[in-house]
């Protein structure tokens, strides 16, 4: 039996499902269909190209296919792929805006470096 703390849960939100409210995990999710509220989670955030979300987005990794109105905050790396909208504030260590991506905001490049590190 596999020990609990190390398994990573991968939610999912499909197409045609609309949700409403705090969407709050520990492990990753992937929205296709719609959420109006705030989503966070702990690990890594895919939008689908049929995914749209209306509030703010926090995740270690944020991949954007789909559409997001409101801001972004990503501990590590975020793109913007580039069917993608974003309508909203940004705030990543690391930024990839692919060629055809539709972005109106402003961005806030944060550190990511390992504790004890001084530069």
């Amino acid at each position: 039996m596999a020990d609990n703390s190390t398994i990573k849960n991968l939610n999912l939100i499909g197409t045609g499902t609309t949700v409403e409210g705090k969407i709050r995990t520990q492990g990753s999710i992937r929205i296709d269909g719609k959420v109006t509220g705030e989503v966070h989670a702990a690990e890594n955030f895919a939008i689908g190209l049929s995914g749209e979300i209306e509030g703010s987005v926090t995740g270690r990794n944020v991949t954007v296919g789909g559409k997001v109105k409101g801001n972004i905050t990503s501990v590590e790396k975020l793109v913007m792929e580039s069917k993608s909208v974003v309508r909203g504030d940004v705030k990543a260590a690391k930024l990839v805006i692919d060629e055809g991506a539709v972005f109106d905001g402003r961005v806030t490049m944060t550190e990511n470096r390992p504790t004890g590190q001084n530069y």
